[in-house]
């Protein structure tokens, strides 16, 4: 009997390749009928899946699967923590180092302005020369809010309404402190033109200028809250990941208990370990943060705000109450039955009255409460003396009336100066505690990104080197 000649050599005699050898396990296609067109060639993806397919009915092949899903959840567990904590630490650093002193500068860019308001109108009170210290007290304003101002447009980063608020506040404040020039030279003059020019002045701040600085203090308010929320908020995608993490890495050892009665596997504890440490500092750090944020909140936020509209509505206060004797009853309500500047100091004052009383219930400790003890004292003194200076000017004596108003001795402008100055003490201690509550929180979370990218990398080797050491019992 004659055997067929060898395949390779036919081949080779033919002038073809000879036909590559077959993997082992993949089944052998069938010929292609004569005449018919070949079939399409599968890609390497479909090689590959068929691979898997094979090597999954071996445990050997099993094995090397599950080394490589456990290493890549150890892996992406790690690095979703890293990305999600490192974006909360980051919002977290907003909020001490960006957003809230924005915020708190907005409100000095108010109170600044407010002050201004009010020094001018005192040193238009004092005579035709202005006192020296009121003019660097106004001067100093003026300065203070422009510098604000520079400062907040290279921080808001572009933001279009606190961008918008600034452009408004940076074109109108040249305006205003050139009808108060226009005011200080006709008053210097004796001319009664200067009160026009002072009232003018003020209606420019009161409609345009601190209703910008408010605006812009709001929105950076809202920006700030806005940091602390997404600092707050729970990472559940690692979380999840983490829980699903540990379900595998468990299953995966009962899995090789069953089949060696062996308890431990060095390799899949250690991954197992890696796992359990980032999940628990990821809970702890996050809880702590959360709790740095709340304190910051409640024992500095809220209280900076009520103390910041205790300061503007004394400013504001202040600053009606020197109207009211610049204009003498010239400028009235509404309804022409009440002098204005004397109802909006009333307003001012009892917004006042309540803006302490609140920022005294919030003060969690004597070094708080103090000082709002202090402007809360202080303002009564005020209101007494506004009283007094009222009672004179009604009963046509102006120049006594002037005395309890801009006077050296008992006037209504020490108790105004005693209440800024408590105020301003109160808000730095608010700061200083708020400052320090947002820090815990920032700290708490900055070593976790790091810590949970390297934990993920040693606990993807463990679950590694041990299914490699179950492989090797295959050798």
């Amino acid at each position: 009997m004659t055997h067929p000649p060898n395949a390779p050599a036919a081949s080779a005699a033919r002038g073809t390749a000879p036909a590559p050898a077959r993997p082992p396990g993949v089944p052998a296609q069938p010929s292609p009928a004569p005449g018919a067109a070949p079939p399409p060639l599968r890609g390497a993806l479909a090689v590959g899946r068929e691979r898997l397919r094979v090597a999954a009915t071996t445990e050997p092949g099993r094995l090397q699967i599950l080394g490589a899903v456990l290493a890549l959840l150890v892996v992406a567990f790690g690095a979703v923590t890293a990305f999600q904590v490192d974006d909360r630490a980051t919002a977290a650093d907003d909020v001490v180092n960006r957003s809230q002193p924005l915020s708190a500068d907005a409100a000095a860019i108010y109170r600044s302005l407010a002050d201004a308001d009010t020094t001018a109108a005192s040193g238009f009170l004092a005579g035709t020369l202005e006192p020296a210290d009121s003019r660097a007290r106004y001067d100093r304003d003026i300065a203070t809010a422009a510098r604000l101002l520079v400062k907040a447009a290279a921080g808001t980063g572009g933001s279009s309404e606190s961008a918008r608020e600034i452009a408004t506040l940076n074109q109108q404040l040249p305006r205003y402190t050139g009808l108060i020039e226009r005011a200080r030279a006709a008053n210097r003059q004796g001319l009664p033109l200067g009160g026009a020019y002072l009232r003018y002045a003020n209606q420019q701040m009161t409609s345009t200028l601190l209703p910008a600085a408010e605006r812009l203090y709001a929105a950076e308010t809202v920006r700030l809250q806005e940091d602390d929320a997404s600092a707050r908020t729970w990472p559940f995608v690692s979380l999840g990941l983490g829980v699903l993490t540990l379900a595998v890495l468990v299953w995966a050892q009962r899995r090789n208990y069953a089949r060696t009665h062996r308890v431990f596997n060095h390799g899949l504890l250690a991954a197992t370990a890696a796992t359990v440490v980032v999940v628990l500092w990821l809970l702890a750090s996050h809880m702590m943060a959360r709790s740095g944020l709340d304190s910051a909140r409640a024992h500095g936020q809220d209280s900076l705000q009520v103390l910041n509209t205790a300061r503007i509505s004394s400013l504001t206060a202040r600053a009606n109450e020197n109207l009211t004797l610049v204009a003498r009853g010239a400028v009235l309500t509404e309804d022409g039955r009440n002098d204005r500047y004397e109802a909006e100091y009333t307003a001012s004052m009892d917004a006042l009255t309540d803006a302490l009383a609140t920022a005294r219930e919030r003060a969690d400790d004597d070094a708080g409460r103090t000082p709002v003890d202090e402007a809360a004292s202080r303002t009564g003194e005020w209101q007494q003396r506004h009283k007094d200076a009222r009672a004179k000017d009604e009963a046509g004596d102006f120049d006594g009336a002037l005395g309890r108003i801009v006077g050296s001795e008992e006037s209504t402008g020490q108790a105004f100066d005693q209440v800024d100055a408590a105020l301003e003490r109160a808000l730095a201690h608010e700061q200083a505690e708020f400052t320090r509550a947002a820090g815990d929180a920032r700290d708490a979370l900055t070593a976790l990104p790091l810590g949970a990218a390297a934990l993920g990398i040693l606990g993807a080797a463990g679950a590694v080197l041990g299914i490699n050491r179950r492989l090797a019992e295959y050798r």
